[in-house]
């Protein structure tokens, strides 16, 4: 019986980056099969029952900007909100949501399902089928052939999987799943090179058997923001965090089962994470610290287990029981279940094109995990921009590729492709040199007409967004016309520590002053007030910060200016470096296996110094 016809786009694995592919692709009109191994487990936080956070936050913001999913479900699940870094200029602010696990799943799964031009099926996917180095769809492990014009591999941590906790090891691709097999073996046989990455996820226990009057409440912010640019009806109710620290006990308890670690005894191969260590990685490695900080995270609205974030550990589990009864808040602390490291396949993400299809087989693409990124919204965003791509290449359109002075999304790929990376990838916001230009509050002026020329948001979004420039230009406008008299400004002047004013000025002049803020002025200012009455808070905000940075802003877009002659400098894709004997032959070697784009990639290239660059130019001048 044969019970599929042929599939536009199939996409492997329903994690994040697999949901955001399918539904891109979906979208834009491509007729997708989601297989998963498990239909229960749509878009599982695997880790920690949270989204954005420092540059993540501005991720999702992005592909919310662009017609993802990602930013409005975190909105529909959140249990509590906060802008990070507000003491910060506004490049550093960043949105951070605890999201209640199980709903997020659950809304996930029902907006997919409610996507026209996606079909589901639950089985494992043990290897892809290649004809002429074009892949023409999977085959499962019930022995199923499904043929697609192209293939988006998003394995996670499912491939090979090794779940260690001490001295035992389990097969899996997360605690109580099983792992995949046969695609790194037949990726391999393809010429493909894989490694190893490994990550960490800590205890889960009964928030029950907690004593809070012990630890500092973290509550999120008092009128909370959210990640989406749409009209997002958000949770009315709010949850609790807590802080905690662990001690001298603690450690000493911890460092008893070090002979047992996994990770200390060589058992694991692969790089973990380097800024989401484990408790006995941070311990070995901060020996002077008495204490590091553990954060209490409800794992959603209608449960009582906790995510002991701060807690990532693969030691006996004993050892984790009597580590955490010492500290402050967890003496009669029931564990629901250990925390655990897993060590699993992925493959060097140089073997791709910035489109995200892989460079040895056409049409087949990698997003997510796969490609040695963590993080729930790094892979998210691969998944989207393969979606995309996927779509577009076989219905012969243009790709997308985003530049890094456009979006956080384009840093991350460019990054991955053209630097690689040999420890688990992860963002953040000195990873962006145009970071000013690529802030959380204007991710949808940056990439809402890029979305809409694709067909992914509507005329409507688009008008509001260019409603929202508008009104932020009228409010500059007025501003700059408008004027205060020292006797309105003076005390206000005083008590914000900033030096008084002779004579009246215009608002923007005291907006220029970084101890000024626009609701500084609206609070003495009746005429302000009543224009502003007018405005929704967004766009007031990003008026604020245009006015305060405009000068910076011009600098930084006259680097770019710069920057990108370079980046329009076009190599051809079948160019050979080795025929250029005046450059290195680590440049060669490097050029010739990563094929870059453009001279700007080239020049990101590590190992490719700038005489390297100047030969290229002089050649590419022919």
């Amino acid at each position: 019986m044969k019970m599929f016809n042929t599939y536009d786009v199939i996409v492997v694995g329903a994690g994040h980056a697999g949901c955001e592919a399918a539904a891109a692709a979906a979208n834009l009109g491509s007729k997708v099969l989601l297989i998963t191994m498990n239909m229960e487990t749509i878009a599982q936080m695997s880790c920690n029952p949270a989204m954005g956070g420092v540059a993540k936050g501005q991720i999702v913001r992005e592909i919310d900007a662009m017609g993802g999913y990602s930013g409005i479900i975190s909105d529909k699940t959140t249990i509590q909100f906060r802008m990070l870094n507000l003491s910060k200029g506004p490049a550093m602010w960043s949105p951070r949501a605890q999201i209640d696990r199980k709903r997020f799943s659950e809304t996930w799964r029902l907006a997919l399902e409610k996507t026209q031009n996606i079909d589901f099926w639950q089985d494992m996917v043990s290897s892809v089928i290649v004809k002429d180095n074009v892949v023409t769809g999977v085959k499962t492990s019930l022995g199923m052939e499904i043929n697609a014009k192209s293939v988006i591999l998003t394995n996670g941590t499912f491939l090979n999987g090794v779940i260690h906790i001490g001295e035992k090891k389990l097969g899996g691709g997360r605690a109580a799943e099983r792992a995949a097999t046969g695609i790194t073996e037949q990726l391999v046989e393809l010429g493909f090179e894989a490694g190893r990455m490994k990550t960490g996820t800590p205890p889960r226990v009964d928030g029950r058997s907690l004593d809070y009057s012990k630890m500092e409440e973290q509550w999120g912010d008092e009128n909370p923001g959210k990640f989406s640019y749409t009209d997002v009806e958000l949770p009315t109710e709010k949850r609790c965090c807590w802080i905690t620290y662990t001690n001298h006990e603690v450690h000493e308890k911890l460092k008893e089962g070090f002979e047992q670690s996994p990770m200390f005894t060589g058992r694991i191969k692969g790089l973990g994470p380097r800024y989401c260590p484990s408790i006995e990685d941070k311990i070995n490695r901060f020996a002077e610290r008495d204490r590091h900080q553990i954060f209490v995270e409800p794992e959603g609205w209608n449960t009582c287990e906790i995510y002991v974030n701060g807690f990532s550990t693969s030691l006996p589990e004993q050892i984790q029981y009597e580590a955490l009864k010492l500290i402050p808040g967890f003496e009669k602390v029931k564990m629901f279940r250990p925390g655990y490291a897993i060590e699993y396949d992925y493959f060097p993400p140089q073997q791709l094109s910035l489109t995200l299809e892989t460079k040895l087989i056409q049409n087949l693409y990698f997003a997510g995990q796969i490609n040695g990124t963590t993080g729930y919204e790094e892979a998210a965003s691969q998944g989207f921009i393969a979606g995309i791509n996927a779509h577009q290449k076989i219905n012969d359109k243009h790709e997308l590729i985003l530049k890094r002075s456009e979006s956080y999304i384009g840093v991350l790929i460019d990054d991955l492709v053209t630097k690689g990376t040999e420890e688990p990838y992860r963002m953040f916001t000195s990873r962006a040199e145009h970071r000013l230009l690529l802030r959380q509050d204007n991710a949808d002026i940056r990439l809402s007409p890029i979305a809409h020329e694709l067909g992914l948001i509507t005329d409507e979004r688009l008008e509001r967004v260019q409603r929202k420039v508008s009104e932020a230009d009228e409010i500059i406008n007025f501003c700059k016309k408008h004027s205060i008299t020292m006797q309105e400004a003076n005390e206000m002047l005083t008590n914000q520590g900033s030096a008084e004013i002779n004579q009246s000025v215009k608002y923007i002049n005291l907006l220029g002053r970084p101890q000024v803020g626009i609701n500084n002025l609206r609070s003495i200012s009746d005429n302000l007030n009543q224009f502003l009455n007018n405005y929704d808070q967004e766009t007031i905000e990003q008026a604020e910060i245009k006015i305060k940075y405009e000068s910076y802003f011009e600098k930084e877009k006259e680097i770019i200016a710069k920057m990108q002659k370079m980046e329009d400098r076009n190599i051809r894709p079948d160019f050979d470096y080795s025929i250029l004997n005046s450059l290195s032959k680590e440049a060669r070697e490097k050029l010739n296996r990563i094929k870059p784009r453009t001279l700007g990639q080239a020049s990101r290239i590590s190992g490719v110094s700038p005489s390297d660059i100047s030969v290229l130019m002089v050649h590419l001048s022919k």
